[in-house]
């Protein structure tokens, strides 16, 4: 599904296949979930292929080792053209990027003592996804921001993301959306969320959520176009029967909702502020500018 038998990779300082690469049983990587990475998308346009924030991604990638008291002497530019090569070997444009520190063997519970890097990639041509997703609020909270370093994207973070996720579907929801411990919206099992309502976009403070670049893109889609965005706690209640809401995040992109734990956005779609962000973030993706859609949402927030 994500690798042939000549799928190319980075790992820990060569370009080696995908198949024949090999790490150890002994790590606490696997068995603790120590490691960090990122998710991040190329995108084939006009100037050829352009990996999207790539700066954002590996500066996060960066400060994720720091906070997880990871050794890791990789800078950002180094990432960056590591990753053009993996792109590049495979003759992939639009693409996944998986990259991956982990560390060397060690099954005591200190810090890492030696880090390896992997980079991976897939092809991904799906563009981004339209359908309107059923999601349910979930009995599972996100973990306690004075237990984690939240703002570090951790693997192992990412065991309460499969429990929530996998509840909804077990419940025949698309997704879920994850609370807090004092009952705010938090985010999604892997994404963070926006809604709409009377004109204003509203997400969820900082404080137990992972700010994702995608949010923070869309947050700067929001000041350019003057569509009034603000940050705040808010609790499921306020965002039930709201005129529209997304999900947003590197895979997703700018992903419609259709309700809330059965209760529909009212909003057709089409005519909310949420798709004229949508249609703006594909735009920039792409290395497009936004001026076709300034004045645009005066009209859809009627």
């Amino acid at each position: 599904m994500y690798f042939t038998s000549n799928t190319i990779i980075y790992f820990n300082g060569e370009f080696v296949k995908a198949a024949e690469a090999k790490t150890d049983l002994y790590g606490q990587s696997l068995h603790y979930g120590y490691a960090i990475f990122e998710g991040i998308k190329s995108y084939k346009t006009d100037s050829g292929t352009v990996i999207f924030k790539a700066k954002e991604h590996y500066d996060r990638l960066r400060r994720s080792a720091e906070l997880m008291y990871m050794p890791f002497n990789y800078t950002t530019e180094q990432l960056i053209a590591l990753t053009e090569q993996v792109l590049e070997k495979n003759g992939f444009t639009d693409a996944y990027i998986r990259p991956l520190v982990f560390c060397s063997p060690n099954m005591s519970l200190s810090k890492g003592k030696e880090s390896y890097l992997a980079i991976e990639a897939w092809e991904w041509t799906n563009g981004y996804m339209a359908n309107k997703m059923r999601i349910m609020t979930s009995s599972f909270e996100r973990p306690n921001p004075k237990a984690f370093k939240i703002e570090a994207k951790v693997s192992g973070h990412y065991v309460n993301s499969i429990l929530a996720c996998q509840e909804a579907k077990d419940k025949g929801y698309d997704e879920a959306l994850v609370l807090d411990a004092n009952g705010n919206v938090a985010e999604s099992s892997g994404a963070n969320v926006f809604f709409e309502k009377d004109g204003v976009l509203y997400t969820p403070a900082k404080g137990s959520i992972l700010p994702g670049i995608t949010r923070a893109t869309v947050l700067d889609i929001c000041k350019e176009l003057d569509i009034p965005a603000e940050e705040k706690f808010f609790t499921p209640d306020e965002m039930r029967g709201a005129d529209a809401a997304f999900f947003c995040g590197t895979a997703a992109e700018v992903l419609a909702l259709d309700s809330l734990d059965d209760v529909p956005f009212t909003k057709n779609w089409d005519d909310s502020l949420c798709a004229v962000v949508q249609k703006a973030y594909r735009n920039l993706t792409l290395g497009k500018s936004l001026e076709e859609f300034k004045g645009l949402q005066v009209a859809d927030s009627r």
